[in-house]
């Protein structure tokens, strides 16, 4: 099966390189077919590499991915691998900004321009510790000429927290209340694309798309919340180093 992606619809230039890896394309088995991008999440290290092979071929850039920590260190993508972040950023052709998840927001940014880009990686910790504020707080230029994407995650109706988790987000932000609402089991179904969306609103974000994907609920992606062992899908942007649109990506 080819590898395929999953690609952002929003009011960007074509000089924009983004998407969302789906699970299809690669050379992994069982829990972690096919194209686990993951190398700690337990899958045999080389068919991962194979796999990250594969993407920066059809890309035709090369992809370096941090090591995330669900915090909120925000880094330039030219970093060493393995170097922690939860957020990069680029303003030269060619880099590519990536981050992996498995149920995580994954937020890719760009100016109207087409030379800044960001990916960040948004679980509810990060989320709530303020990772979308660190990431637009390394811009030196004003956040109203930006867009953002949330691709595909775990949806509010999938995504069960305890009280606890609603308390980290409402402690410092109580007019988040509305985004967590009551279930049966005295739990609480959290909003996790709303309550980035607020955020990155907030800051002056121009317009933000989310994708009509839940990892959960959708086959086509990995989720940690349904299936425990499983591997993870990278969502990335880059400037691409021309102008013309040498493939589509779909």
């Amino acid at each position: 099966m080819p590898l395929s992606l999953f690609e952002p619809d929003w009011p960007l230039a074509p000089r924009i390189l983004a998407g969302t890896t789906t699970r299809a394309g690669g050379v992994s088995g069982g829990p972690y077919a096919t194209l686990n991008l993951g190398v700690r999440s337990g899958d045999d290290p080389e068919a991962v590499l194979e796999n990250r092979r594969r993407l920066e071929q059809h890309l035709g850039l090369p992809v370096v991915f941090p090591r995330q920590v669900h915090g909120t260190e925000v880094r330039e993508a030219t970093f060493a691998a393995d170097e922690v972040a939860d957020a990069v950023f680029s303003r030269r052709p060619g880099v590519v900004c990536a981050i992996l998840t498995a149920d995580c927001l994954p937020i890719l940014v760009a100016n109207r321009a087409g030379d800044y880009v960001a990916a960040i990686h948004a679980g509810w910790r990060g989320l709530a510790a303020g990772v979308v504020e660190a990431c637009l707080n390394h811009r030196d230029a004003p956040d109203d000429s930006l867009h953002a994407w949330i691709g595909p995650a775990i949806s509010q109706a999938a995504f069960e927290v305890g009280g606890e988790v609603r308390e980290a987000f409402l402690d410092n932000r109580p007019e988040d209340e509305d985004l967590f609402q009551p279930n049966p089991r005295g739990r609480w179904q959290a909003d996790l694309p709303g309550l980035a969306r607020r955020r990155l609103a907030e800051r002056g974000v121009e317009t933000v798309a989310c994708a009509d994907a839940c990892t959960f609920r959708d086959d086509r992606f990995y989720s940690y919340r349904r299936d425990g062992d499983t591997g993870r899908m990278a969502s990335f942007i880059a400037i691409r180093p021309t102008l013309e649109r040498s493939k589509t990506l779909i």
